[in-house]
Formats: structure tokens, sequence, C-alpha cells
């Protein structure tokens, strides 16, 4: 797969951000993916560097959560913010990366994506339940880089 284009086709893309919508319909939470070609950096570094790139740091309650695909690469993460991975489990962001991992393995990426999204989502509720106020403070739309 050379381009980042061909990772997902049109009609995935869409079924992604309709899973994010659907996941972030229950919090006041924040879900973006970010699919780029490639990085020489570790996968927990680009993360990040993107991370504050899309300024995720910055909802009122710093609880965005970034889900990272470097294509060729072949490297993944998962990035939560401040307020969220002081409440989640230790090994929240590894349980759901290795989720992630399974399903990419079998080059099954949407299922996977839909799958850790929707596993983000409920925690995401538990912990930051939508609220009467609550507005959509980052792009569901699937970055790219």
């Amino acid at each position: 797969m050379s381009k980042v284009e061909d990772f997902l086709t049109a009609k995935q893309e869409q079924a992604l951000i309709e899973t994010i919508r659907i996941s972030e319909k229950n919090t006041s939470g924040e879900i973006r993916v970010h699919i780029e070609k490639s990085t020489e950096k570790s996968p927990m570094d680009r993360a990040l560097e993107v991370f504050y790139l899309l300024e995720m740091d910055k909802t009122e309650l710093r609880n965005g959560i970034l889900i990272y695909v470097a294509v060729e690469s072949k490297k993944i993460a998962i990035i939560g913010d401040e307020g969220i991975n002081s409440l989640v489990p230790k090994d929240f962001w590894d349980k759901e990366l290795a989720l992630l991992i399974t399903f990419f393995k079998d080059s099954n990426f949407t299922k996977g994506l839909q799958l850790v999204i929707i596993e983000i989502g409920k925690k995401l509720k538990e912990f930051f339940p939508y609220q009467k106020n609550d507005s959509n403070e980052l792009s569901d739309e699937i970055s790219k880089g």
C-alpha cells in the first residue's frame, strides 16, 4: 500500500466518521483518527506531535483521544489527553492497541478501527458523560498527513 488514500475507501472512511459520531454522541470526549504514509519516529512520538498539531489538547476537559496510523511504516498508536489518562486503567490504551493490531494483522483495518472507536467511546461515556451544553470541539473527519 503506497498511498494514504489506498488505506481506506471513501465508503470505509465515511463508516469510520459515522462510528466516531455515534461514539461521541453520549460523551463530551473527542476521538480523532489520523492516517499518514510513514514516519521515522516511534509511533508514540509521532502521535504526540500530531495530537498537538491537531490541537487536541485544547478541549475543555482534556479528554481527546487520537488513533494514529502510519500506513507504509506499519506503525500505530493510541494517545489520550491528560483528562482521560488520569481516569482510565493504566493498561487501557495497551488493550485497545492490541485489539487494533489483531485486526490490522488480517488487513481488516476498518473493522479494527471501528471496534476500537466504539470501545473508547464507551470508556469516555463512563468518565465524561454527555452534558446538555456539550459541543463537538474537534472535527470527526479523518485527518491525513
